[in-house]
């Protein structure tokens, strides 16, 4: 039996609401932009203290106006409802492969977080629980889901990937299109009960699904007690890793001592000159601090190869240990590979931060293997390309 089902009643997008994942920015006032100049957007319900109007109000303030807003949203027109559907998903680009996915409901209860306990899905990376809970009480606010959780089939990945690109070619004229900030179109076809869709809810089901994007949604969907979650199941094949880089609004100490606790803890540190790009290849992040960029090479622990992780020795070496910062401080901010390197230095020469940390991906196969080994990735370490899209598609929640 699978754990991947049909949504039994789905909200789809006649066209202009499709949004960016409410995590997927620098800057929130990014966000408040994006609504004002579309008021249609999704991110007007998913981060609705945000939009234009209820500026100053707290997220939780905020709720009714993201009920309100959805509301309005269903009443013009903006979404369709549809039963007992399977969504159809491409996102494609002039000269970039295809990608493919499945919009589809999936059982919280398969969510494992460790060797010992049993499920399909794997979730992988430590979360901030305060974005967790506004997750919940936006579910709870709205009784729907508007982003779904991007899931990796790791089991039958080929197979799932064929079908979708089958099913797509097949289907005619998409129900709605949309186009994201880098031009690429997300393509959307509702798919109906019968033999087609149980052959790929049946696929889309079919081995350890691990979670590529939407780790605070799923442990959102356990922590409110949902029984099923909104989630894109797609393909390794239709996913790349792009950087995920670090910004720091306000050092504790000085950038020259900074260095030299660095140098203390085993570190080489080296100048850069000329602009300072992401590395590579792992092994060595690049900072830019001060006016001046340095390349580092931070000492590996005997702890193993995850603790090892380029991420992972940011997180302990340079952030907690030389800068005395936790993950969740409101000085780190946590910069998605949508942001070239030169906008991170860029904020820094400008003086809007004092440091920004540039660190290689990790791959696809290696984030895979750390999963099915039931380790967990480092925060903030994974930026799969391209997203799943918000707002597309909508799960309305049982009450």
């Amino acid at each position: 039996m699978t754990v991947v089902h049909p949504i039994s009643r789905a909200w789809v997008t006649t066209g202009g609401t499709g949004a960016q994942n409410y995590d997927e920015f620098a800057d929130d006032a990014e966000i408040t932009a994006i609504i004002e100049a579309n008021p249609h957007s999704a991110l007007g319900i998913e981060m609705p203290h945000r939009a234009p109007q209820s500026l100053g109000k707290s997220f939780l303030d905020a709720l009714p106006d993201a009920v309100a807003r959805l509301a309005e949203a269903k009443a013009d027109g903006s979404y369709t409802p549809a039963e007992q559907v399977v969504v159809l998903y491409r996102i494609s680009a002039p000269g970039e492969t295809p990608a493919y996915g499945l919009f589809a409901m999936v059982d919280t209860d398969q969510i494992s977080t460790r060797a010992d306990e049993p499920g399909l899905v794997i979730r992988n990376e430590d979360v901030f629980i305060a974005k967790v809970r506004e997750r919940v009480a936006l579910a709870d606010a709205l009784g729907h889901l508007l982003s779904p959780v991007l899931l990796l089939q790791t089991g039958r990945g080929d197979e799932l990937h064929a079908a979708l690109a089958a099913a797509t070619d097949a289907a005619g004229v998409p129900a709605a299109t949309d186009t994201d900030q880098a031009g690429r179109t997300h393509a959307i076809w509702l798919l109906g009960p019968g033999p087609e869709q149980a052959t790929l809810t049946a696929l889309a089901g079919g081995g350890e699904l691990v979670v590529a994007d939407g780790n605070h949604r799923s442990l959102a969907a356990q922590t409110g007690g949902l029984p099923r979650f909104l989630a894109v199941v797609t393909t390794p094949a239709s996913v790349a890793i792009q950087p995920y880089n670090r910004l720091v609004s306000e050092l504790t100490t000085t950038p020259a001592e900074l260095l030299a606790r660095l140098r203390a803890a085993g570190a080489e540190v080296e100048p850069i000159n000329g602009p300072v790009e992401v590395p590579a290849a792992g092994g060595t992040v690049h900072l830019r601090l001060d006016g001046q960029g340095y390349a580092v090479r931070l000492p590996a622990t005997a702890a193993g190869d995850l603790e090892n992780l380029d991420h992972a020795l940011v997180e302990r070496l340079l952030l907690r240990d030389a800068l005395g910062l936790d993950p969740g401080d409101k000085r780190i901010t946590y910069v998605g590979g949508d942001y070239p390197a030169s906008w991170l230095t860029g904020e820094v020469d400008a003086g809007r931060a004092e440091l920004a940390v540039l660190i290689a991906p990790v791959t696809v196969a290696d984030f895979v293997a750390v999963n099915l080994a039931r380790e967990k990735m480092p925060r903030k370490s994974t930026w799969f390309t391209p997203k799943a899209r918000g707002g597309l598609v909508l799960a309305e929640l049982p009450r």
